[in-house]
């Protein structure tokens, strides 16, 4: 009797979620054709024990946003929004000085504002939090705070 042997082969899976705070202010363009795109910068702390105690650890990751959710965060958001952002990740390769070089980002796909328009900061008090996607934003369900723009002014 032969023994067959299968063959296995895995799927690939990119996606990552992430929450932090913006460490500049969103500076929106348009491609020639129109889209929106901006790239954004998030510090996320990490609580890592050194020799018996906790530290806060600060990671800065790059994130590129398109179309809509670009331009929603162009009005909403500015240094030190709390958001959280879910996409996939993109390493970008090119030539410098004659050495390839790499950086891997984030592509975001869907963003979700965690604080207030006003708030500014990463101290502020949440709002009622914003979800948008490529092409269409809803409103989470969640209930609204007095810092939340009135639904009137809000784009989506």
């Amino acid at each position: 009797m032969a023994l067959k042997i299968l063959e296995i082969t895995m799927a690939s899976y990119n996606r990552v979620v992430i929450v932090g705070n913006l460490t500049r202010d969103v500076e929106l363009r348009y491609t020639p054709g129109g889209t929106a795109v901006t790239d954004i910068a998030l510090a996320v702390n990490d609580r890592v024990k050194k020799n018996d105690q906790w530290v806060d650890e600060v990671n800065f990751f790059d994130v590129t946003l398109w179309g809509r959710t670009a331009e929603v965060a162009g009005e909403y958001l500015s240094k030190g929004s709390s958001v959280l952002i879910e996409g996939k990740l993109k390493q970008d390769r090119w030539e410098q000085d004659g050495k390839n070089r790499s950086k891997v980002k984030i592509v975001g796909e869907k963003m979700q504002m965690l604080s207030s328009r006003n708030s500014g900061g990463a101290g502020g008090q949440p709002s009622r939090p914003h979800t948008s996607t490529e092409g269409t934003s809803t409103p989470a369900q969640s209930a609204p705070q007095q810092s939340a723009p009135p639904n009137d002014e809000v784009p989506f």
